[in-house]
Formats: C-alpha cells, structure tokens, sequence
C-alpha cells in the first residue's frame, strides 16, 4: 500500500502495477505514478494542467486590459 501525496491517503493498492505506471488516488482523484515499490508520486500531466490554468489567467488578463482600452476610445469619440 502506497500514500498520496497530496491527500496522504494511505491505503492506495500498488500490487499488479510496475515502476512507471501511473494510477488515481480513489479518495482525491489525483493522477499518480509508481516511482517505487509502494511509493507514489504525482504524475507530471497534473502539473501541466497546472500550468496551462496559468495561461488561461494570463489571456483573461490581457483581454480584460483590451477591453478597459475599448473602453476609452468610446469615451474620447463621446467628448468630441
């Protein structure tokens, strides 16, 4: 039986898997990797995911700067 890491639950069945074989922890659902016998470790798609919520963030951002600048043309046609 293996631990989550990020859950530290402690009851995850390793037994049939090999090295390198990724599983899910059945109590948070995180996406795992077999780097030993009976250790895990979080599996490197979830910090991918990570990072492209990151992106995501940083287009809402930009797109939220565009459109305060919309904003102003409108106001300086207004006043002319």
């Amino acid at each position: 039986m293996a631990t989550c890491p990020d859950c530290e639950y402690d009851e995850i069945d390793t037994e049939g898997y090999e090295e390198g074989d990724t599983l899910s922890c059945p109590e948070c659902g995180k996406n795992l990797v077999l780097v030993g016998a009976d250790e895990v470790d979080l599996a490197d798609d979830d910090d991918l995911d990570d990072d492209d919520d990151d992106e995501d963030e940083e287009d809402e951002e930009v797109e939220d700067e565009d459109d305060l600048d919309d904003d102003d043309d409108a106001d300086e046609e207004v006043d002319e």
